[in-house]
């Protein structure tokens, strides 16, 4: 079992930056293929980053050139740094971790963790 635990939140101007982090228990970090999702109020769950377990990384084009996932498997945790934040960007951010087998270019998970979610409020 892996409980994901988020930090860093808050309110911030536009234009402003925020670092969150995902600390994760247990000691299969490292091969956990991490994710930062984000919901608003009536919308379904968006990807926002993700960043395998050798550290391949993607983004939503909403948030590329603006948004870094990185890891630290020492620290068992995985960090989103903020940029350029936009009001649109608010929303509550949660962590999850999958454990994969890929297939070619697809995967599958057997293990699925969730965070419990960190408020992000950007102010115009």
């Amino acid at each position: 079992q892996v409980q994901l635990v988020e930090s860093g939140g808050g309110l911030v101007q536009a234009g402003g930056s925020l670092r969150l982090s995902c600390a994760a228990s247990g000691s299969i970090f490292r091969l956990l293929h991490m994710n930062w999702y984000r919901q608003t109020p009536g919308k379904q769950r968006e990807l926002v980053a993700d960043i395998s377990s050798g550290s391949s990384t993607n983004y939503a084009d909403s948030v590329k050139g603006r948004f870094t996932i990185s890891r630290d498997n020492a620290k068992n945790t995985v960090y989103l740094q903020m940029s350029s934040l936009k009001p649109e960007d608010t929303a509550v951010y949660y962590c999850n971790a999958q454990r994969r087998t890929y297939y070619g270019s697809s995967y599958s998970y057997t293990n699925d963790y969730w965070g419990q979610g960190t408020q992000v409020t950007v102010s115009s």
